[in-house]
Formats: structure tokens, C-alpha cells, sequence
């Protein structure tokens, strides 16, 4: 059974080029040299193209709104060509209305690249790593920038290497059970406000806001330093959402799940996550019974089910007994 949440989700589509430079320039070395009027022009993809079938002639699949990576081979061949060969190939690449153009190794651009880049308001922008250094660290940027982003309240843990986040109503007593469940050694990752972002097709992430890290309001009580109080190894900044565990309230009508036979998801910007209910009464321990549910999801992960496991040896004991 599937669950769907209707959760704020944020999607990037697009970054400036001076967006871009602006976040990035420090850990990419980035300086513009040119075509500085031009820094308001949108980056709508998230990785670079290299532009040597397009140095060629080749147009077919040029990746127009991808930026432009020049290394050391796309520098070398424009300057074998004849200045206006050069100007010819390159004057039809900057009339694809690309966002910019990088150069690696910080080569410098000839007087009339430079002078295209100008008139065409396209920015050329240098850096002084290398090419696959610059195409590896700026695509796990943008990756991470254009990440669809959502927030859910809560409380996120590391529960055993498992990504635990306990939802519920406010009171249900989701921060005493995390506390229960620092003090025995798992790790707080966020406490109320959770910030969760689709890191790849295949995860997603959560972490806390930077001013709240670390602080948990314990009922009663009232703001707590966990780092404090457990030491450092009780936090982690983020952590990969492997579960979500819904505290619900006790009542007779309650349908509790006696099998675990049928798995249960939630939607978290498009990825289905393994979700449990757990019933809260006086007398049980919470805390553990999360521990029990991370360590249940390891084994599932593992390829281990216990509850299919036991039906299918009841199966077999059955088959068995018939005459």
C-alpha cells in the first residue's frame, strides 16, 4: 500500500550564470574574463558539454543550454585554425544563445574570442583546474542545486546505519523516543524541521537547518544541546532516508499490523520509502520498538524478511500435514 503526502516541494529549473558564479566561483576557481554583460543568461541543464563535433561543424545534437566546457584539446584546435575560420565556427556557436562559455587550465581565450563573447553578451569565464577535475566537481553541484528539495516535521535518526524518520502528531512523543534513542547510541540528524532533498533516482537525503542543528525541544524540559549532553558522536549532518515510522495514538479501533507481511510506502518527491505505524500506549517501549523496525529494515535491505520467512515455512508445515 502506497501513501502519498501533499509536502511543499521545491524544483529548480533554471540558475543564472551569475547565480552559478556566485555559489561556485571558490570551489571551481572561476573568474570571468569576458562577456560580462551577459551574466543574467539561464543555465537549464545540469551538466557541461565539451563542443568538439561543434568546433568541427557538427551541430545535430549540440546541447545549447548546457554551459560550454573549452579544455585543453578545444583550445589547441581553435588555435590551429586561421583567425577567420575560428570566428566563423565560434560566431555560430554563440548564436545558439548558450549560457556561457568555461575554460579550463586557465588558458587564456584569444582577442577574438574574446571579442565574440562581447558582442554576442555570452560570459567566458576561466578556471584553473583541470578539465575532468572541473567536470566531475561542477556537475555534484549542479546535481545538488537543481535537487528537487520538500520539508516534513519530524524527527530523523541514525538508527543502526538506517536513516529512521519518526512522524506524528505533535505531542505523540517523537523527541522522547529520540532521546531514548541517543542515549543509546544512535545519532540525531534533525529534530522538528526536516530538510530533505532527492539526491539521485535512487535516494533521498535529510539534515537540519544549520541554526537548529544539534537542538532538540524536549517537552517539559525545553531546548537541549544534544552534542552537549551525548557528546559529537551523537549528531550526523545528513543522512539517507531509509524509513519512516508514523506514531499514531491508541485507540480500540486501531488496526495493528500482526504480520508484517504486507509492506507499506510513502511518496517523498517521487521516491516510494518503506513506512510503518506504530501505535503509542502507556507501558511500551517506543524506543526500542524503533530499534527493532531499523534493524528489521536492515535485514529486508540485506534480502532477509523474517515475517515471509515464517509464511513460507508455515506453508511448507502445512503441506506437509495434509494427508
Amino acid at each position: 500500500m502506497s501513501k502519498s503526502l501533499k509536502l511543499n516541494e521545491k524544483f529548480v529549473e533554471a540558475l543564472s550564470v551569475k547565480q552559478f558564479y556566485d555559489s561556485f566561483h571558490k570551489p571551481l576557481e572561476l573568474e570571468i574574463v569576458s562577456g560580462h554583460t551577459g551574466v543574467d543568461r539561464m543555465i537549464e541543464e545540469r551538466s557541461l558539454n565539451r563542443p568538439a563535433l561543434a568546433l568541427t561543424g557538427f551541430f545535430k545534437f549540440f546541447a545549447t543550454k548546457r554551459i560550454q566546457l573549452l579544455g585543453a584539446g578545444e583550445m589547441g584546435y581553435l588555435r590551429s585554425l586561421k583567425q577567420d575560420e575560428e570566428e566563423a565556427v565560434m560566431r555560430i556557436i554563440f548564436s545558439k544563445k548558450i549560457p556561457c562559455i568555461i575554460i579550463s587550465r586557465n588558458l587564456a581565450p584569444s582577442k577574438k574570442l574574446k571579442d565574440l563573447s562581447n558582442e554576442y553578451n555570452t560570459p567566458i569565464i576561466r578556471s584553473t583546474l583541470p578539465s575532468k577535475t572541473l567536470t566531475t566537481e561542477a556537475t555534484l553541484l549542479l546535481e545538488d542545486y537543481f535537487a528537487p528539495r520538500t520539508q516534513m516535521h519530524g524527527t530523523l535518526l541514525d538508527v543502526k546505519g538506517i536513516g529512521t524518520l519518526i512522524c506524528g502528531e505533535s505531542g505523540v512523543g517523537k523527541s522522547e523516543c529520540a532521546l531514548a534513542l541517543i542515549e543509546r547510541g544512535h545519532s540525531l540528524v534533525a529534530d522538528d524541521l526536516i530538510y530533505i532533498k532527492r539526491s539521485s533516482d535512487r535516494e533521498v537525503t535529510g539534515t537540519s537547518n544549520e541554526l537548529s542543528r544539534g537542538y532538540m525541544e524536549c517537552r517539559g524540559i525545553g531546548i537541549i544541546n544534544i552534542a552537549e549532553l551525548f557528546g559529537v558522536r551523537s549528531l550526523r549532518i545528513e543522512k539517507r532516508v531509509d524509513l519512516v515510522i508514523n506514531f499514531i495514538n491508541w485507540t480500540k479501533d486501531v488496526v495493528e499490523d500482526r504480520t508484517g507481511l504486507g509492506e507499506s510506502t510513502i511518496d517523498i518527491l517521487g521516491l516510494k520509502i518503506p513506512t510503518m505505524e506504530i501505535p503509542v500506549r502507556p507501558g511500551r517501549d517506543m524506543a526500542r520498538l524503533v530499534e527493532v523496525a531499523a534493524m528489521v529494515r536492515a535485514l529486508k535491505i540485506m534480502g532477509h524478511d523474517s515475517a515471509n520467512e515464517f509464511n513460507q515455512k508455515l506453508i511448507q508445515h502445512m503441506d506437509t500435514q495434509q494427508p
